[in-house]
């Protein structure tokens, strides 16, 4: 994984010029390159991997995936948003460049992760390029990770359209897990798998996907800055819907440990060290703490 972790920061540096106007591609580099776990880039090459797939063809969308991570990031921490100075133990983008070039930045991430697919992807063909272009415009967007961080916020003033476990669901598949999903599922279309190997990969990325949302609510219950490089605390005390507030510690923990058992019983057949890596770092914190 450290191996696979080293490609994706070389070819993030290589991909991310700075050119003119060199504020804001500054801005776009500073939170891209700040030291991170790579977690979606890491499991969108090593499903394509597994399937059977030169990781070079998919590099270039396992790039941009990062790079749709880190704006979300970049604009999460926004006063508007979740207000937060700290992202990965270093002072946000808006408290670096000000507010304005941190939206810009998160911005101009989203479109130029698109744009490295288009350019940069070799060997992919066009009705496969075609097709992870429109897979991460559905996920990025109003259908999926938009739409979870407009929930948050709702939940967040109290504004509950649905019950409170519908919405923490809905949240947590869309703000988090979305990511996951199309990580996974674009190194399947990279590999030209077929549908029901992408469904499979796509039912691990979900149940993934909720497993580190509830790990993240437990860790800001129980951990410290130090560890998880952001302030910790924030979700109880802004009354923020998590599974900490609405399930209680013990039964988050309960649910944590269903889900990665889960996740192992769908991958372990792929014999994948990365995943089983993956796993096993998660459930080794929780057991830490």
């Amino acid at each position: 994984m450290k191996e696979l972790i080293e490609l994706v920061d070389k070819k993030l540096d290589e991909y991310m010029p700075i050119c003119y106007p060199e504020d804001i591609f500054k801005a776009m580099k500073y939170t891209l390159m700040l030291p991170g776990k790579r977690l979606r880039p890491v499991m969108c090459i090593e499903t394509a991997r597994i399937l059977g797939c030169d990781i070079e063809k998919v590099l270039p969308s396992a790039c941009a995936l990062e790079m749709l991570h880190v704006q979300s990031l970049i604009h999460d921490d926004l006063p508007c948003m979740d207000n937060d100075d700290f992202r990965r133990g270093k002072p946000s983008n808006h408290k670096v460049f000000g507010e304005a070039n941190a939206v810009l930045a998160g911005d101009a991430l989203l479109t130029f992760a698109p744009q490295l697919i288009i350019e940069k992807s070799k060997g992919l063909s066009a009705e496969q390029i075609v097709r992870i272009i429109h897979e991460y415009t559905k996920f990025a967007g109003a259908y999926g990770l938009i739409a979870g961080q407009v929930v948050d916020i709702e939940s967040e003033g109290g504004k509950l359209v649905k019950s409170p476990e519908e919405t923490l669901d809905f949240i947590h598949l869309n703000k988090t897990a979305v990511l996951f999903r199309l990580a996974v599922r674009v190194g399947a279309i990279a590999a030209g798998a077929e549908e029901e190997v992408i469904e499979e990969f796509d039912n691990f990325a979900k149940k993934f996907g909720l497993a580190f949302q509830i790990y993240d609510d437990i860790m800001d219950e129980i951990s410290s800055f130090e560890e998880m490089g952001k302030t910790v605390g924030k979700d109880k005390n802004s009354g923020k819907l998590t599974y900490v507030s609405l399930y209680g510690l013990d039964e988050a923990e309960n649910k944590f440990k269903t889900l990665i058992k889960e996740c192992y019983g769908i991958i372990e057949k792929y014999h994948s060290k990365i995943f089983e890596e993956i796993l096993n770092k998660l459930e080794d914190r929780i057991k830490k703490n």
